[in-house]
Order: C-alpha cells, then structure tokens, then sequence
C-alpha cells in the first residue's frame, strides 16, 4: 500500500466587502452552515420591515375611528358643497319665479306660478338624487383610496423585504462557492498525492455541491 496522507480539511467560504465579512460558510461537525452577517442598518431595516409588514397585514381591512373621522369629515365636506351648488341654483329661480308672479298678478294662487313652481321642484328633487348618488359614489371612491394606499404600502414593504433575500441568498451562494472550490482545490490535492490505498471513493466536492442547493431550496 502507498503511503497514507491525512484527508483535508474542510475549506471554509467567505465573501468581504469593503473589507468586512458579510457572509461565511463553514463545518460544525457533520453540519455544513452559511451564515450572513447584518449590518446594524440592515438589521434595523429588516426588523422594520418584517414588523410593519404584520402590523400593516392584520389591519389592512380595519379603519379605526381617527380614519372614519377623516373619511366622513371628507363626505360631508362633499355633501355640503353638494347641497349649496343646489340651493345656488334653484333658490334664485323660486324667488324670480315669485318676485315675476306677484308683479303681473298680485298673488301666487294662479295655475302658471304652480306649474312653474312645480318644474323648478321636479328639477330639484332631481338634483338632490343626482347628490345622494354622487356622496354615495364619493365614499366609496374614498374607502377605495385608503385600501389602495395601504395596498401599496404592503407591496413596497414586501418588494423591500424581498431584495434584502435576494441579496442574502446571493452573498451565501458565493460563500458557498468559495469553500467549494476550496475544498475541490484540496480533493484535487488529495487524490494526486498517491493515496490510491486510502479506499476513500467519495467526490467531496459534489457532495459539497448538492448540500448547498438543497440549502437555497429549503434556507428561505
């Protein structure tokens, strides 16, 4: 038998930027671990982030009082300028109506006033429906407003949380890539030192390989 050379260690993995270590892989006795290192901003963020993210999930649908105050200030804000382009237009015509009557005919008890009287009040009463549509559609406009804003709150929170994996799984990877060329570096190493007497058959660095992609597929 040739002679026996002790197998390699297990080659860790890193990735620096900027001089500091954002990502490590490396063996804790059977178990092959990557980790990421936060930064506190990063941390800070993603705390934020994953937080605001359940708060805002959970009551997505539940407007409190301050939020139906406002949308029904809004409402009756709508309601009122409603009511006064009414009274605006169909006042000055009933007293124009009244003031011509009384100057050709002395008195309002006469089949012209009330047909004219009548017109104007149909005309009204169209109006004040034409409103209450409006108000109906005006509120619902609003409420509609609110669930898109909270909407796109929920989406910029889940996009932003999103890119911080993205960039996790990708800073792993390249830890992970790091130690398995390493270790490939000391298989290769390895088998060209003679130990055909070892009886060791296994590629470690495939097996290398196939625990981190079954990593990514399960970590996140």
């Amino acid at each position: 038998m040739g002679k026996k050379t002790k197998y390699p260690a297990f080659s860790n993995g890193a990735v620096s930027v900027n001089g500091q270590t954002v990502a490590t892989t490396n063996k804790n006795g059977n178990t092959v671990t990557s980790n990421y290192n936060m930064s506190d901003s990063e941390k800070q963020l993603y705390d934020y982030v994953q937080n605001s993210f359940m708060d805002s999930l959970k009551n997505v649908n539940v407007f409190d009082d301050a939020t139906k105050e406002n949308l029904q200030s809004q409402v009756d804000a709508y309601t009122n300028k409603g009511l006064d382009l009414i009274k605006e237009t169909y006042t000055p015509m009933i007293n124009d109506l009244k003031n011509d009557i009384a100057s050709r005919f002395g008195n309002f008890d006469n089949s012209v006033f009330m047909d004219n009287l009548n017109s104007i009040e149909s005309s009204r009463a169209d109006s004040m429906n034409a409103l209450t549509q409006d108000i109906l559609a005006q509120q619902s406009n609003l409420i509609n407003d609110e669930l898109a804003r909270r909407y796109d709150y929920l989406n910029l929170l889940s996009g932003t949380q999103q890119q911080m994996i993205n960039n996790i799984m990708s800073y792993l990877g390249a830890a992970m890539q790091n130690s398995s060329a390493g270790n490939a570096y000391n298989q290769a190493s390895y088998n060209g030192s003679g130990n055909s007497g070892s009886g060791l058959s296994v590629d470690f660095a495939n097996l290398l390989s196939t625990l981190g992609q079954a990593f990514l597929k399960t970590r996140f």
